[in-house]
């Protein structure tokens, strides 16, 4: 078409005019371990997609929960918890996720926890965020748990000094409390597009991930300190017969004796985990599971690349 020319289809036209008045971009989740990201984007999108639990660096990948609002699109990027020490491989991995999220995303949201402000948030901030040219808006997460609601002003004056941030919002991840505010915060800074994602899709990730997760997350819930770190899952088999998804997974340990902890007193522990899961399953997918698992040891996984590619932690 020659510049100038009219355009005289009225339908293109329309699609020209819905096109302008859309909204949508990328809002990277980033901050220390086990400040809330994951419960924050399971709050957003109305449902769970991201696991959770007490333990840091549950998350160990990029997850998307999509939400849309009206003329807007906000994909929310769930990323594993930023940390100084890189232990292994599968820590540098983790950290190069989450600050590539925070590299190309279109805003940045900063979770802190309440009235902590520790040295690791300190050591986000100057070294990621401070330099980022992205649009930051600082959350305060767990704002219900401060009976003293006064006691934040002096945090939210405090950090306001700052002037990466373009806004701070206090809001609680857990009951939903003031999720209004961020999102009338985000929506300043999400640019014109049309939507990345179609009309009801929360989420980039397949069925078959979040069922992993799933297991993952029961067994952290239900095992000490070390194993969780040591652990991770794979799916061998998903299919779906007679409208019961039969699935076949691996919890791969790296040791002989987290072996046994996993499976723990005949088999209890582990008959446990598959039962928690099942039932999630069966709720996110809306039929029946048939869950059969085994626990496996494969040495040193988490610092081996090649074993972490088969795995599914190379994005």
């Amino acid at each position: 078409m020659q510049h100038g020319n009219k355009v005289k289809d009225a339908g293109f036209e329309r699609s020209l005019v819905k096109k302008s008045d859309k909204h949508c971009g990328f809002i990277a989740l980033v901050g220390r371990p086990n400040v809330g990201k994951s419960t924050l984007l399971n709050r957003l999108v109305k449902q769970k997609i991201s696991i959770t639990s007490r333990k840091p660096q549950t998350t160990r990948h990029r997850i998307a929960g999509i939400y849309e609002e009206g003329h807007y699109q906000f994909v929310f990027l769930d990323t594993p918890g930023l940390h100084r020490k890189k232990f292994s491989e599968m820590n540098r991995i983790m950290n190069k996720t989450a600050i590539r999220v925070l590299c190309e995303s279109d805003v940045i949201v900063f979770m802190i926890e309440g009235e902590q402000w520790t040295k690791e948030d300190e050591w986000i901030k100057e070294k990621w965020i401070e330099t980022a040219k992205t649009p930051i808006i600082l959350v305060i997460n767990k704002a219900d748990k401060i009976k003293e609601k006064e006691k934040l002003l002096p945090i939210i004056e405090k950090l306001s000094k700052s002037a990466c941030f373009k806004a701070i919002v206090p809001l609680s991840a857990k009951t939903g409390d003031n999720l209004e505010g961020l999102l009338n915060e985000i929506k300043r800074f999400l640019p014109k597009n049309s939507f990345f994602y179609s009309e009801g899709q929360i989420t980039d990730r397949s069925e078959r991930f979040l069922c992993a997760e799933l297991i993952r997350e029961k067994a952290m819930r239900l095992t000490g300190k070390e194993v969780p770190y040591a652990m991770t899952v794979e799916i061998e088999s998903f299919k779906i017969k007679d409208k019961v998804t039969h699935i076949h997974a691996i919890l791969w340990v790296e040791k002989e004796n987290q072996k046994g902890i996993i499976i723990g007193e005949s088999g209890e522990r582990l008959k446990k985990v598959g039962m928690q899961a099942r039932l999630e399953m069966e709720k996110m997918l809306g039929n029946k599971v048939f869950l059969k698992l085994w626990c496996k040891v494969k040495s040193s996984w988490s610092t081996d690349k090649r074993a972490l590619q088969s795995l599914g932690y190379f994005d």
